[in-house]
């Protein structure tokens, strides 16, 4: 594949190269891998993210895509944390901003889903999140909905995040690269898929009908991670009743994680480890034999 920039200037790239980008979905990506095919000289991060208009959350994510398509190495890129944000916003800026038809459209809609009017600090964490995160209107968008939502689910219905909250989120959202509308709504139905599944690992823990806390739920997840079902789970807390003659999540996660280093992931699996192994049964004949 050729090109044809200029009269004087072309970029060559192979079949499998293009193959990994558009495999890859990824335009940040594919954008960045042009920029640096066409570099003439090392280049910098902060050369790139005023070269492409990026963040340096977004160009992480670019960067950290080409790498797993195997076209680049590098380095990660150092993070910004909301609490060091790299640009403050004055008066005076905050109100060319609202002079922005998207930007006064977001400022409207956030509004209207947490039920308040923003003041000055929360317009100054939306405009980070736009302008130096890097995500775009109708991620954001999506962002306090989800926010919103997850308030409600958590807490009982009206209650609403604080846009700090949603900033926080937002940097989360970031570092996994869900910078446009259909990344993020692609994270959200994964996100619904395992609230449900959740629930059957509840129930597998006799935990009745209710959702479970943060800490619970962190484990939940790790397990979802590891691969292991409800029914393992279930197994596993049955040991850990008849152990700790009660629940103890830290012991239940230990069995769990013993599993997973093992690479035992079926009940035969765990119900054939523990058999005895035919040499042990000999030894132990021969050894009852001797003392008699």
């Amino acid at each position: 594949y050729v090109l044809h920039l200029s009269t004087e200037e072309n970029i060559t790239l192979s079949s499998a190269t293009v193959k990994r980008l558009i495999a890859g979905g990824s335009g940040d990506a594919a954008l960045l891998y042009l920029t640096l095919m066409r570099a003439e000289d090392a280049v910098t991060a902060e050369q790139l993210m005023e070269k492409l208009s990026m963040s340096a959350l977004r160009l992480q994510g670019a960067q950290t895509k080409l790498e797993k398509m195997g076209l680049i190495q590098a380095q990660g890129l150092p993070l910004p944390e909301p609490e060091q944000r790299p640009a403050e916003y004055t008066a005076a800026d905050l109100m060319q901003l609202l002079r922005d038809p998207e930007f006064e459209m977001l400022v409207g809609e956030t509004e209207r889903s947490l039920g308040k009017k923003l003041t000055t600090m929360d317009l100054k964490r939306l405009a980070n999140l736009r302008h130096e995160v890097g995500l775009s209107a109708d991620v954001i968008f999506l962002l306090v909905r989800y926010c919103v939502e997850e308030q409600e689910r958590r807490f009982g219905q009206g209650r609403r995040p604080t846009v700090a909250a949603v900033e926080k989120e937002g940097y989360y959202w970031a570092k996994r690269g869900l910078f446009d509308q259909e990344a993020a709504a692609r994270y959200l139905r994964t996100a619904a898929r395992k609230r449900e599944e959740t629930a059957q690992y509840m129930a597998a823990m006799q935990m009745g009908d209710r959702r479970p806390v943060p800490s619970e739920e962190k484990y939940i997840l790790q397990w979802m991670e590891w691969g292991f079902s409800p029914e393992m789970v279930a197994l596993a807390y049955e040991k850990t009743v008849l152990k700790k003659q009660g629940m103890d999540w830290r012991y239940l996660n230990g069995i769990l994680r013993r599993w997973d280093k093992e690479g035992l992931r079926t009940l035969r699996e765990v119900q054939e480890d523990h058999k005895p192994k035919p040499a042990e049964k000999k030894d132990r004949s021969l050894e009852e034999f001797m003392k008699w």
